[in-house]
């Protein structure tokens, strides 16, 4: 049975670093791409990150140079490291998997959606 848990979230001030982490099980990373989303309060949610079965990542503009993905395959644990942050990062993180692209006829990080989703971890940035 697929499953993703995604733990880490919490409340930081303005310029910390945070680490949250999604355990997949039913699967490994190897077999299914892995995507991370972020759903700021009142805001459409957003792809930010997008990672291939290889492990190549790729970052949304808003995100490229402020958060890294890394992963720890023995414990089928993939992790997103956030720094720097600020109150436009608060949001709800989850990651997900079931990749399907969508085709050419849709711009940008519309082209690729993710279907299942972990219950995901709130963010929260004071300053």
């Amino acid at each position: 049975q697929v499953q993703l848990v995604e733990t880490g979230g919490g409340s930081v001030q303005a310029g910390g670093s945070l680490t949250l982490s999604c355990t997949a099980s039913g699967f490994t990373f190897e077999q299914r791409a892995m995507g991370w989303y972020r759903k700021p309060p009142g805001l459409e949610c957003e792809l930010i990150i997008r990672v291939g079965r290889n492990g190549s990542s790729d970052y949304a503009d808003s995100v490229k140079g402020q958060f890294t993905v890394s992963q720890d395959s023995g414990k089928n644990t993939m992790f997103l490291h956030l720094k720097s942050l600020e109150s436009d990062d608060s949001g709800v993180y989850s990651c997900a998997t079931d990749y399907k692209y969508r085709g050419r006829g849709y711009a940008g990080a519309g082209r690729y959606e993710y279907n299942f989703w972990g219950q995901g971890t709130q963010v929260t940035v004071s300053s």
